[in-house]
């Protein structure tokens, strides 16, 4: 059987989330998995990545395949280099929220386009 470490697609239409799965390769986009490995959500900003990286590196060890957008996120992730260089990775990897936007100022708008420059 061999093994892919690829997306699934969940999620509301035209707002996809995605899981990271392993599959068999001959099964469905959708269908039916191994064990799922992570989430990944390209639509919120930045991008919202969750790798359990000790699945995914006992995965590849084992033979799996990576698509080519899983093996980026693993790389993000650092699953791919634990994988590769034999090094340590993080045992999940979770993207850091973002920081909130500043506050607007409470000035009305034709004070600040007027400024002081006489």
């Amino acid at each position: 059987m061999a093994v892919r470490l690829r997306l699934t697609r969940v999620g509301k239409k035209k707002q996809p989330t995605y899981r990271i799965v392993a599959a068999d390769q001959r099964s469905p986009r959708d269908g039916r998995f191994i064990e799922i490995i992570g989430t990944y959500n390209p639509r919120a900003e930045p991008s919202a990545i969750k790798v359990n990286n000790t699945a995914a590196v006992k995965w590849l060890s084992q033979g799996a395949q990576p698509s080519e957008r899983v093996r980026k996120l693993l790389e993000l992730s650092g699953a791919w280099a634990a994988h590769t260089t034999g090094a340590d990775a993080p045992e999940v990897f979770q993207v850091p929220e973002p920081e909130a936007a500043p506050e607007p100022t409470s000035e009305p708008v034709s004070a600040v386009a007027s400024g002081s420059d006489a």
